[in-house]
């Protein structure tokens, strides 16, 4: 790469984030002509390969993984379902980036992108600044774990942790432990700490919802279908797997049998030995005592560095048009509310890496289609900021 001016880069694509999203906006912009640290650069602030998932517990072995999609090009075989998920996929990542030569830039952190000069965005990263012309965003949810907030909830003596920072269950030994959150992971983290602890309790804002049977191809468009409605309004989105239920398979089957998933309503308040309904004095007041409260309550978008764009719509989101942003055409977000599962995230950067082909074609940049010439012979510009 050149380095100009100013300590700016002159690149066509900045891709920030290397989970399945963005590598999958990497291969398809690789396939299009674009050569890695020439034309496009893929920014990745995780010390590793794997994306989210090397972060993930050890008790989340790749057996219990639900529904991972291989990515573009590669695919995932012969895997050990016995191994935690966070090795198989961290080491299947490793292998796809160096298969394609994506040359993955980590640990960078991005601060902040702005609006530059001669139409380009400023990406400006732990290891300097990037001009771009396009942005390829797939920053995904799990740098932003999501707490909420109730009384009393400083006052709490034991210990609180959220799904970010779930150890696996060998920590609750002994323990009474509340966990809060309907989802996947909740009922996840629940089941396995039932196993080892003195007593859990189940809190959720909502009744859970229950699915039994297969869930087809019918019912993940559907379910895709009402994320996807959100973000045209320009709300927050919300996950798909927040619109699915939950499965209603041998486990959860057994684990509600035994009373592991009978759920309580959200407490209204945080103790210090526990927390409480009401004013916590019978009949109509209760209390549970505790040493953990464990946090299963999702994540948000991590979208902060996105912010001097003003890209967000009156009602909190920001309004995409495919992966399109709709307030910046050079913008786009994959790993984003409908493209957050690892078959969406393959089909959005697909289209984003389409897309942007397209806006450097207006622009007067490379012409290659798909599949075309890996050098095009193409003068980089000068960009002084």
């Amino acid at each position: 790469m050149n380095y100009f001016p100013g300590g700016s880069t002159a690149v066509d694509v900045v891709v920030v984030g290397a989970g399945q999203a963005g590598l999958s906006a990497a291969y398809h912009l690789r396939r299009a002509g674009l050569e890695p640290d020439r034309d496009f650069v893929v920014l990745d602030h995780a010390p590793r390969p794997g994306g989210a998932w090397q972060f993930r517990w050890p008790s989340l072995t790749y057996g219990k993984v639900h529904g991972m999609h291989a990515l573009p090009g590669m695919e995932l075989t012969g895997a050990d379902g016995s191994r935690p998920s966070s090795e198989v996929i961290g080491g299947y990542f490793a292998r796809y980036e160096e298969r394609f030569g994506l040359r993955v830039h980590r640990p960078v952190d991005v601060g902040a992108v702005r609006e530059g000069e001669a139409g380009r965005l400023l990406v400006e990263t732990s290891e300097g600044t990037y001009a771009t012309r396009a942005l390829v965003n797939a920053t995904g949810t799990w740098d932003r774990p999501f707490w909420p907030r109730y009384p009393g909830q400083e006052t709490f003596r034991g210990w609180q942790l959220h799904t970010a920072d779930y150890p696996g269950p060998a920590a609750f030994a002994g323990r009474r432990v509340v966990v809060v959150g309907g989802g996947a992971s909740g009922t996840q983290h629940l089941m396995e700490i039932a196993e080892v602890a003195a007593e859990t309790t189940w809190v959720t804002r909502r009744e859970p919802v229950w699915r039994e049977g297969a869930f087809g191809e019918a019912e993940g468009r559907a379910a895709v279908a009402l994320v996807e409605e959100r973000v045209r309004r320009g709300l927050p989105p919300l996950s798909v797997v927040s619109v699915t239920g939950l499965p209603l398979n041998e486990a959860t089957r057994r684990a509600r049998e035994r009373g592991v998933l009978d759920r309580l309503p959200m407490f209204d308040r945080i103790t210090p030995t526990g927390v409480a309904w009401g004013d916590g004095s019978p009949p109509e007041g209760r209390t549970v005592d505790a040493d953990v409260i464990l946090w299963a309550t999702g994540f948000r978008a991590a979208v902060d560095h996105l912010a001097p764009l003003r890209l967000r719509e009156p009602g909190g989101g920001i309004r995409l048009d495919g992966t399109r942003a709709v307030r910046d055409a050079r913008v786009h977000l994959v790993g984003y509310g409908p493209s957050a599962s690892t078959i969406g995230a393959n089909r959005a950067g697909r289209s984003a890496a389409r897309d942007i082909t397209r806006l450097l074609e207006r622009a007067g940049g490379p012409a290659e289609e798909p599949g075309g010439g890996e050098d095009r012979g193409r003068e980089r510009e000068t960009v002084a900021v």
